[in-house]
């Protein structure tokens, strides 16, 4: 990497090497691919690799991670949550090369924690980039993932100016949006608008009988479409932000509730009135 001094980073001149290349590692390769000066990916299966170099995603592979870390000037972690805590904690045996890291969890309290026991000579930050879908693996990886999507940015006491330079040029690199917060923020926030949603369409899914197929629509498959999501990936994220996606589901219950309970009564005015509302809601929610 260039120069160690604050806020003195180039990305077109840096290294960089992304811990598993499955959907968000592999589409932030290919965004970054001719962006800075070399691209290492690091997965578990040989085919994924093999993938990635037949597509030239990177210019270089391999199932171990010391092979090709002691050469990246940044390190992005790119698994699921409990996976990425467990390889924070192999980093220092891996490599004592002066390097930014920065993970693609979707919680980040625990990352955070786990980022901050880090020796001095790893300069971490956590992220969170808000977006994805729910087929994953490098074959759907998409070099326009990323794009005008927002990117929240959890940074550590410790982290650098030229840390937060870094990430500030990746993003500006691929497109997202900067929104930067604390991490008990970003759980809480997100337990409400990825995780819950989540769990409703697995809910939806579980609970509708298999001989409704004949009339399932477009309303029920935008509705449901989270359910496709593998649950090995949900787990580590159900589990780091329980809590907080316990107090989603109460919420939830009791606005489900107060539908449930203006029909159950046959007060239709005020079943409209909780449905205009909902309607207002929603469309501030999603026009902001």
């Amino acid at each position: 990497m260039v120069s160690n001094m604050e806020g003195d980073f180039r990305l077109q001149d840096s290294k960089i090497a992304i811990i598993g290349l499955g959907l968000m590692g592999g589409s932030l390769a290919l965004a970054l691919k001719g962006k800075c000066a070399a691209l290492y990916g690091i997965d578990s299966h040989p085919a994924t690799l093999e993938l990635a170099l037949a597509k030239k995603i990177v210019d270089q592979t391999d199932t171990d991670p010391a092979k090709l870390l002691s050469q990246a000037d940044i390190i992005i972690l790119a698994t699921p949550v409990s996976t990425i805590i467990s390889f924070i904690e192999k980093l220092p045996s891996l490599t004592q090369n002066p390097c930014i890291i920065l993970d693609l969890g979707s919680t980040k309290r625990n990352i955070v924690e786990a980022l901050s026991t880090l020796p001095g000579w790893f300069d971490p930050i956590g992220g969170h980039p808000i977006c994805g879908k729910e087929k994953l693996g490098l074959e759907n990886a998409d070099s326009d993932l990323f794009r005008n999507a927002s990117f929240v940015v959890t940074p550590l006491e410790r982290t650098s100016l030229q840390a937060k330079s870094a990430i500030k040029q990746i993003l500006s690199a691929i497109g997202s949006r900067l929104i930067e917060m604390d991490a008990e923020e970003h759980d809480c926030i997100l337990a409400s608008t990825s995780h819950l949603p989540f769990l409703l369409a697995s809910s939806l899914s579980h609970s509708t009988p298999h001989d409704f197929a004949p009339l399932i629509g477009p309303g029920f498959r935008s509705t449901s479409r989270l359910a496709g999501t593998p649950s090995h990936i949900m787990m580590g994220i159900l589990r780091s932000n329980r809590e907080n996606i316990l107090n989603s589901i109460h919420n939830f219950r009791n606005s489900l509730d107060n539908i449930e309970s203006a029909l159950q009564d046959e007060n239709y005015s005020r079943l409209e009135l909780i449905l205009n509302q909902s309607r207002a809601s929603y469309h501030f929610l999603t026009e902001n």
